[in-house]
């Protein structure tokens, strides 16, 4: 058997060192899902994908660990009084939290020119489940259209993507949110979700 030339020896090892590296930078900067641990741990990174049915059981844990602070924008929360629905679930954890000492803000879409709005009457219902167990929930301005799906808690942990809190987003559509452990990210989305007041 013939010795292979230098060159193709020196070619082959700084190709597969390239590889190599190539391997290490990309598991440093997308660990494995697996990797993760629970919601609020120093280990899950600073952001991390929740695709389609993996948001629900986050958000869950991230409200059921919050110290201080729970602030929302929705387009859409829609509860029915059931339950084992999804939404009223979020329902009696954000009540669990209130009664914990958690301060929880809530704005939803209001559209005053469509009284038959489904979006309009679902969150007029939810807000008033809210109210009755003394959580702060106010509109939007009319005058514009609040399409927002963001959660903000302890002005660490941001919820934002697409899903609406509805039982379809949550259990059946296909949805894309993140979820971002970022103190300064989360600064700024406050001051974003509390323009919305005005």
């Amino acid at each position: 058997m013939t010795e292979k030339p230098a060159y193709i020896r020196i070619f082959s090892v700084i190709v597969v060192s390239a590889l190599f590296l190539c391997a290490c930078l990309v598991s440093a900067l997308w660990p494995p899902r697996t990797a993760t641990a629970t919601l609020n741990s120093p280990e899950d990174g600073r952001v991390r994908l929740l695709e389609d049915r993996e948001y629900f059981p986050a958000f869950m844990k991230a409200i059921d660990g919050a110290k201080s602070e729970i602030v929302m924008s929705f387009f859409l929360f829609k509860t029915s009084g059931y339950s084992k629905g999804y939404t009223d679930r979020i329902l009696v954890q954000l009540v669990r939290a209130a009664k914990r000492g958690v301060r929880i803000r809530i704005i939803l879409e209001k559209d005053d020119s469509a009284r038959d709005s489904q979006a309009d009457k679902s969150n007029r219902e939810t807000a008033a489940r809210l109210k009755g167990k003394g959580i702060d929930v106010r509109f939007d301005s009319p005058s514009a259209t609040t399409h927002t799906k963001v959660a903000v808690i302890d002005k660490r942990y941001i919820f934002l993507g697409s899903h609406n809190l509805t039982n379809s987003a949550l259990k059946y559509n296909h949805e894309l949110s993140v979820f971002i452990d970022s103190p300064p990210l989360a600064v700024e989305t406050l001051k974003y979700i509390n323009s919305l007041y005005k």
